[in-house]
Formats: structure tokens, C-alpha cells, sequence
């Protein structure tokens, strides 16, 4: 379906499948909340879309949060529409594999957010994620506001000076404005929670993130 290049290499668009008009519509309720897995981000709530790695493991981190309202899987960053498990696990579409994050900044800021976010994988493997390979599980923030990319860049680089003095690599996250995005298949929504024991190649570097230390007001 594609060539290994595009395993290491974002696939250019007009390369990448063609995918299809009509969406994936997942049927399954949110198997935490029971809430509609495309359900609207509610009038003081945020939006975020997230990539860790492989999503399974990833949206449980998000679900098991206090503060978060809703989690989804999908995939988004490429060019496919509409792209199928398969055809972005290719390489073939140029889609990360995502998590939706649906939070009250109430509860929960975007600084905490980002926290776990930078903590719960290696932000510096490039079109990897330990042993999962390929530009599918590549570390991603796609922001739905301005202000969302100024606090991502700033934690960015923040985490990159705790990173440098481990002795780490330089972060290879790709932090931009968030494009379309493609609810996964029913099977991957809240996957762990379905499977308890399911894979999960979720994995930090064991440095902390200095930032989101504090509860907001």
C-alpha cells in the first residue's frame, strides 16, 4: 500500500491515498461517560488533539484525569480524508494516530494538560514511539487557539532545557493549528478500557516537565 519511506518521511499530499467523502461514524457511547464519542466541546471548555504514540494508551492517560471531560481517537496532521486504521498505519495518509481532549480549564489548565502530555511519552524520537514505528505515532499538539500554540512552544521549550541537562535528545514534536480531524473506528475508542489487558506502549523519560505544578484558581 506504501513504500517504507513514508514509515520514516510524512508522505507529500499529493503522494498520500485518497481516502473516501464519507466519514468513519463510530457507534459506541464513550465507555467511561457514556457520552457521544463526536460530542461538542461545551461553551468554557478547551480543545486539544494529541499525539503520544499509539492512541490506546495515550486517550487512557486523558480519560483517568480529573478535569477532562471527553477523550476520542482519530487521526489527523495528514492528508487522507477520512483514513482507515489500516491506511494510516501505512504511512499512506501523513495522519498521526491522535487523542481529543476535551477539558475544563476550571479543573484542569492547559499547563497541566501539556504536563502530562510531555511526560507521558519521549518527545524526541522523531517517526517513533519506542518500539511502534512510523510517522503514525509521531509526537504531535495541534491547538484549536492562538493562545494554546504560544503555551505549547513555551512549555516546548522549557522541557527541552530539563531534557538537555538529562543528557536527552532534542524534541521532535510537531506543534501547530489543528486541521481536520477523523474519529477512529468503534474498536480503538477507549480501547484499554474495553481490553483491560491490551497493549499500551505508552512510555515517558522519566524527566519531569516544569510546568502545570499548581491547581488553577
Amino acid at each position: 500500500m506504501s513504500d517504507p519511506v513514508w514509515k520514516s518521511r510524512i508522505i507529500p499530499a499529493e503522494q498520500a491515498l485518497p481516502g473516501r467523502a464519507d466519514a468513519l461514524s463510530p457507534m459506541t457511547s464513550h465507555a467511561i461517560t457514556g457520552r457521544e464519542i463526536k460530542a461538542d466541546t461545551p461553551e468554557g471548555m478547551q480543545e486539544i488533539f494529541l499525539g503520544l504514540g499509539c492512541f490506546w494508551g495515550a486517550e487512557r492517560l486523558f480519560w483517568e484525569t480529573d478535569g477532562v471531560w471527553h477523550t476520542a481517537v482519530g487521526y489527523g496532521g495528514g492528508t487522507t480524508p477520512n483514513p482507515t486504521y489500516q491506511e494510516t498505519c501505512s504511512g499512506a495518509t501523513g495522519h498521526a494516530e491522535l487523542v481529543r481532549v476535551v477539558f475544563d480549564p476550571a479543573m484542569l489548565s492547559l499547563d497541566q494538560v501539556l504536563k502530562i502530555f510531555w511526560e507521558g511519552h519521549d518527545p524526541t524520537q522523531g517517526m517513533r514511539q519506542g518500539n511502534d514505528r512510523g510517522t503514525q505515532y509521531r509526537s504531535a499538539i495541534y491547538a484549536t487557539t492562538p493562545e494554546q500554540l504560544v503555551a505549547a512552544h513555551d512549555a516546548a521549550a522549557r522541557y527541552q532545557a530539563e531534557l538537555d541537562g538529562a543528557g536527552l535528545g532534542t524534541i521532535t514534536t510537531e506543534i501547530v493549528k489543528a486541521g481536520p480531524f477523523y474519529y477512529a473506528e468503534d474498536e480503538h475508542q477507549q480501547y484499554l478500557a474495553r481490553n483491560p489487558s491490551g497493549y499500551c506502549g505508552i512510555g515517558g523519560t522519566g524527566v519531569v516537565c516544569p510546568i502545570g505544578r499548581h491547581t488553577p484558581a
